[in-house]
């Protein structure tokens, strides 16, 4: 059966195959720890849950404006300006059904076939997916270890091209919890505004940070009439079923994304929305209280994978993932991720997920117990000591 060409490049995204195949060896009686899949492993906040529920019982499940309700993207603009320090205004904000629209459809509207598209690499595989998508090339730009995974700026400056359109950054990132330096964000806002680029922000993890802060691009001067930022409720309020994302950009942009939403998605579903609300505009506590618990996880990893002779892995500043270096085992990480699957029952990606720079590594996402974390790293120890 013949297809369009647009979509010959797509393929599963890592996290989805890894936990099909753990999943069957879990059907076969093995049992197997998930560290693949990068999503929260608490249960949505209970006064959000009921915020929803209470929507659908009172009847607000009908169509509402493609670009949200008014009264969400108000709370999102007041919420979203105040953590950045920049003021934002509700045309300014869109919503969408999860966060990817929102890597999509921006480039819908700025990108035309040919143009090239500054992605990190290893990065979040739904760019380059994207970008292939709207008929644009993407042009990886390694992030460097040694540097806590900042992106590597000669690399960057070499990348530049008169074809240059769209740079995509993600700070705090997946795979490796790094935040980009300010340095950095200065250096890539300076060639933004040099040569007249837009910026697509991904800030999904931007209430995931345990040490300083993870600025964002968006407060550089010249740079809020240039980016565009993604984020969502999925890893901040443990929404990531209810499908709620958010972007704010220009509004001439804004307004280009309400039409595609119209002929796409036609709107977000409305008790999502309020369920949204009640989670910017309630509470704040178990935000905090689970962004401790991942620092405690996250720390008794990444103690644990140092301790793994052969294992080197530095400490991530933010999100939920350890990204560590296993080039000392002389094996690819596609094979250490299967070994470690089949012979430990522990089921991790492989850097390769993330793009060609992310070979000799692994990604294993914290958000799982602390004794499960403890099970996983003994049977990885156990395993890795055999090769």
């Amino acid at each position: 059966m013949p297809f369009a060409q647009r979509i010959a490049h797509l393929k599963a995204e890592g996290a989805y195959a890894v936990l099909a195949r753990a999943q069957a060896l879990e059907a076969q009686g093995r049992e197997i720890i998930h560290l693949e899949i990068g999503q929260p492993d608490f249960e949505t906040y209970p006064h959000i849950a009921l915020a929803g529920i209470r929507a659908i019982a009172t009847g607000l499940t009908r169509y509402n404006p493609p670009p949200g309700i008014p009264a969400l993207r108000q709370a999102l603009a007041e919420d979203a300006g105040r953590r950045r320090g920049v003021r934002f205004t509700p045309e300014q904000v869109v919503i969408a059904p999860g966060s990817k629209p929102l890597i999509l459809l921006p480039m819908l509207a700025l990108l035309e076939p040919g143009d090239e598209v500054i992605v990190p690499d290893p990065g979040f595989p739904s760019y380059e997916a994207a970008i292939g998508l709207v008929g644009a090339r993407a042009v990886p730009v390694p992030l460097v270890e040694e540097r806590g995974f900042d992106l590597d700026l000669e690399a960057f400056d070499d990348a530049l091209g008169p074809r240059t359109r769209l740079v995509i950054l993600n700070s705090p990132g997946n795979p490796t919890g790094g935040i980009l330096s300010a340095h950095t964000l200065a250096h890539v806002a300076a060639a933004a505004r040099r040569r007249d680029l837009w910026v697509l922000s991904d800030e999904i993890y931007s209430r995931l940070v345990y040490e300083g802060e993870a600025p964002s691009i968006v407060s550089l001067p010249g740079m809020a009439e240039r980016t565009i930022i993604a984020d969502g409720f999925s890893k901040t309020y443990a929404m990531t079923g209810w499908r709620l994302g958010f972007g704010v950009m220009p509004p001439p942009l804004a307004e280009k994304l309400e039409l595609l939403l119209t002929h796409s998605t036609g709107c977000t579903a409305t008790f999502t929305q309020y369920a949204g609300l009640e989670a910017i505009l309630g509470p704040q506590e178990a935000v905090e209280a689970v962004r401790a618990e991942f620092r405690r996880r996250r720390d008794l990893m990444v103690r644990g994978l140092n301790a793994i002779p052969g294992v080197r892995c530095p400490l991530p500043q933010g999100a939920f993932y350890a990204f560590p270096n296993v080039q000392a085992f002389g094996r690819s990480s596609a094979e250490l991720a299967d070994y470690l699957l089949e012979e430990a029952g522990v089921a991790v990606l492989p850097g390769t997920a993330f793009g060609c720079h992310g070979e000799g590594y692994l990604r294993l996402s914290y958000a799982n117990s602390l004794p499960n974390i403890e099970k996983a790293l003994q049977r990885m120890a156990d395993a890795l000591a055999w090769l």
